[in-house]
């Protein structure tokens, strides 16, 4: 139903149309973003199973989106593993 009126006002108001462009593709990026930190590293979903997943990380795992400085290749564990 809201798809068709928006098809609607779309078709009698043309100027509207990249306006509707970028509200979807605002909407599709933040949930694609959202979906992104739900996977990652520290966020828990089964504590039975696996309580702390972040300490079975490798040192070399990029875990920011975009890391400027940080050579992620070249790290090394500095603490005992667990």
């Amino acid at each position: 139903m809201v798809f068709r009126t928006a098809v609607e006002h779309a078709k009698r108001h043309p100027g509207l149309i990249p306006q509707f462009f970028f509200i979807c593709l605002g909407m599709g990026g933040a949930s694609m973003y959202l979906l992104r930190l739900a996977k990652g590293p520290h966020v828990t979903w089964n504590k039975t199973n696996n309580p702390e997943p972040w300490n079975k990380l490798d040192p070399t795992y990029q875990y920011k989106l975009v890391a400027i400085t940080t050579d992620y290749k070249n790290l090394k564990k500095d603490g005992p593993e667990f």
